[in-house]
């Protein structure tokens, strides 16, 4: 549903997206995710047809963003970050206008209208003005505009953005519903966010494309960690010699210390790591296999690599 190849978004000598490509199939819920400038609304502003590319290009739907815009406006549902919001007119008058613009025909306006207030939980507000909604209801019809001609991408930046937590947690519910029916790339950087919400991740960092790939093969790669008490250069070799144990690290406390086993393919070792120390006479105090979080990796990309100068203009 979603192709990028090779695209590149330049402000003067600022690199703002460098060489991104990547693609969504049709029915995915995909998580673009990234520290604050790291080039995720300016590369949904080229998808959504906002920003032309300076190289590279796109095809959403199976229309080019460049030369076939207005189709590619009318395949996709676009929620900005600062949802564009009337704030003096009705809802329902609201989602009215915003139905004319997009091309919806008079003889279905009612009907998408009323399903998209409901499938979005605005309809008991549909006669309240909206500058006196709340932010979650606020954000809530913004994303009953982006279903009012019935599209069939949804692209969300930063969707729960200024959100109190029970809000986050109604809105990435209704995304979580909507992506049932569409396809859904979201951009945050909120970890929980993609945890919640998507099947498969995206990190961009630096403009660049860090990472990809599925949450349920994250959480295949597994460690093991273990609490033991004993000489720690002795159980350090024990486990070592252990085949198939490929590093260790190790954490002292007061009176035990912690160990990290890393195994090939995330190999279950327990139970010869628990005979290894046993017949040392050590004592045991914990031994359990640990999924790797998304959090690790996001913070071995965007934390542990070199920050680049200051950016100008708006690149999040």
């Amino acid at each position: 549903m979603i192709q990028v190849e090779h695209l590149t978004k330049r402000y003067g000598d600022t690199l703002a997206v460098d060489n991104v490509s990547f693609r969504v199939r049709e029915g995915e819920i995909v998580g673009l995710l990234g520290p604050n400038g790291a080039g995720k609304s300016t590369a949904m502003r080229m998808l959504t047809c906002f920003l032309p590319a300076t190289s590279g290009g796109a095809r959403v739907a199976g229309f080019d963003v460049t030369g076939q815009s207005l189709a590619v406006r009318r395949e996709i549902g676009y929620l900005p970050e600062n949802v564009p919001l009337y704030p003096d007119m009705r809802v329902r008058e609201y989602l009215l206008y915003r139905a004319k613009i997009k091309g919806v025909e008079r003889r279905d306006r009612a009907g998408k209208i009323a399903s998209a207030m409901k499938r979005c939980g605005v309809t008991e507000v549909e006669r309240r003005i909206i500058g006196q909604l709340s932010k979650g209801y606020r954000q809530r019809v913004g994303l009953a505009d982006c279903l009012v001609h019935q599209p069939r991408i949804l692209i969300l930046d930063e969707p729960t953005v200024g959100l109190d937590p029970n809000q986050i947690i109604a809105v990435r519910s209704l995304i979580k519903a909507l992506s049932r029916e569409h396809t859904v790339l979201l951009s945050t950087h909120y970890l929980g966010e993609v945890e919640a919400v998507c099947e498969r991740f995206i990190i961009i960092n630096h403009g660049r494309v860090a990472a990809e790939g599925r949450l349920d093969d994250l959480a295949r790669q597994t460690h093991i960690e273990m609490e033991a008490v004993g000489p720690t250069d002795r159980i350090e070799k024990a486990v070592l010699d252990i085949d198939g144990v490929t590093d260790l690290k190790v954490t002292a406390t007061d009176d035990a210390a912690r160990y990290r086993i890393d195994t090939v393919s995330g190999k279950d070792l327990r139970e010869a790591i628990f005979k290894a120390i046993t017949a040392g006479g050590w004592k045991l105090r914990e031994l359990r296999t640990v999924a790797r979080p998304l959090e690790e990796l996001f913070v071995q990309i965007t934390v542990e690599q070199e920050e680049p100068a200051p950016e100008a203009g708006s690149t999040k």
